[in-house]
Formats: C-alpha cells, structure tokens, sequence
C-alpha cells in the first residue's frame, strides 16, 4: 500500500505530456524481475518457519512488517536520489521481507479448498496478464485522462489501505470480516491495483529519468505485489464462504 505516496510525487511532477525517461520501465524491468524472485524466496523461507515452528511465525511476522515500512521509505529515498548502489542491496532485502510477510497468506492459500497450487499460479497469472494489458492501455492514455486516472487511483488505494490497517487491527482482538465484506474488499483491491498498473506506464515515463530505474521498478513491484495479494485473498473469500 505504500505507493500511495508514489503517486502523490508523481502528480506532482507530471505536468506535461513529455517524457521524461521513455526507456526508465524497460531499464527497470529486470530489477523488478528480480524483486519478484527474491520475494518468492521470502515465501518459501517463511512457509518453513510456518511448518517447522508456528508459534515462532507471528512475533517474527511482525518484526517484519516493522522493518520492511522503515526499509521502504529509506529505499526509496535513496533510490530517487541516484544512489543505486546503495539502494539495491536495501531493495533487495525489501524483497525478502515482502516475501516472508506474504508466506501467511499463501500458507492459508494452500490449505484453502478449491484455491491451493493452482490459485496461487492463477493469480500469478492474472498479474501477467494485467502487465500486458496495461502496458497497451497506459502508454497511450491521453495527458488528460492519465491525471484523472492517476488521482482517483490513489484516492482508492488510501482508501483501501485504511480499510485493510483496521481489518488488520480488529483481527488482533479476533474480530474478523465477514466473507461478503471480505469479498467487497478484495475485489475493490483487485480492481484499483489493476488500476494501477495502468497508471505505472503512464506516469513513471513522466516522472523518472532513464537512470532512475530502481524507484520506478519499486512502484511497479508494490503494485504487482498487492495485485496478487488481493488476487489470492479474493480467492480464497470465494472458496471458503459457506
């Protein structure tokens, strides 16, 4: 949810039509190739602890949280000011603790009927497409129409994530959300996410150099990331309703 604040900076500066880094997607893709690997690594590293030692998960889980926000807006900042070599090894430790964050829901996931293997690859799937998709639509999406996509999918993605902390917050109590909801919340994430891919390729070209490849690839990863999130919970809401 963090790239929130990514579009705050770019409706800011993308003013005009002219691009200001036409190549900063392509130069950012193989690190965000990466990132998903290094995340998918995560993963399986947290679905071991999650097998070989539940009890130690949950304090860890949180520890993570903690580290990985702090580790996002120290990333980021560095990356937009050009310090590439400093901010790859923190992006990339980003990417592991994204990961490990994420085991938890892979894990119910994989013990959801009807979800398991195939739902995680099908939600996986449902981000590739919707990368080949909003490539075609947000590259060539008037100045217009691209700033009034860009506004209203970060007013929804605020939205959303104020939502989602107080689900978060209730579920600490043991107070959980019913499935209809939970549904509602899902599907509305899967749409502004998808939203959001569009707005990647038509506000990161306006808004970063060619050089500044890693923020770029950082707010293409958070909007694929929380996609599949969003992918897989409304899945699993789908499955497990009674």
């Amino acid at each position: 949810m963090s790239n929130t604040s990514n579009f705050r900076d770019a409706i800011r500066e993308a003013k005009t039509q002219a691009l200001v880094g036409p190549n900063v997607i392509a130069n950012a893709l193989p690190y965000l190739g990466g990132g998903l690997v290094l995340t998918a690594l995560g993963t399986y590293g947290g679905l071991a602890v999650i097998r070989a030692n539940p009890g130690l998960f949950f304090p860890t889980f949180i520890g993570a949280i903690i580290l990985e926000l702090i580790l996002f807006f120290v990333a980021q900042n560095v990356a937009e000011k050009g310090q590439n070599n400093v901010a790859l090894p923190l992006l990339a430790t980003y990417s592991l603790l994204s990961g490990y964050t994420l085991s938890g829901l892979v894990f119910v996931a994989l013990r959801t009927e009807g979800v398991g293997i195939p739902g995680i690859g099908l939600a996986a799937l449902g981000c590739g497409i919707t990368f080949i998709v909003a490539r075609q639509v947000g590259s060539n999406l008037s100045e217009s129409d691209g700033m009034a996509l860009t506004k209203t999918i970060r007013l929804g993605i605020i939205a959303l994530f104020v939502v989602v902390l107080l689900q978060f917050l209730f579920a600490l109590f043991g107070v959980y959300t019913p499935t209809w909801l939970e549904i509602g919340i899902s599907g509305l994430g899967v749409f502004l996410f998808a939203g959001a891919s569009v707005v990647d390729f038509y506000i990161l070209p306006r808004t970063y150099r060619n050089d500044q490849y890693l923020p770029a690839a950082l707010s293409m990863y958070l909007t694929y990331i929380n996609l599949f999130i969003f992918i897989l919970r409304l899945l699993i809401a789908l499955n497990g309703r009674d």
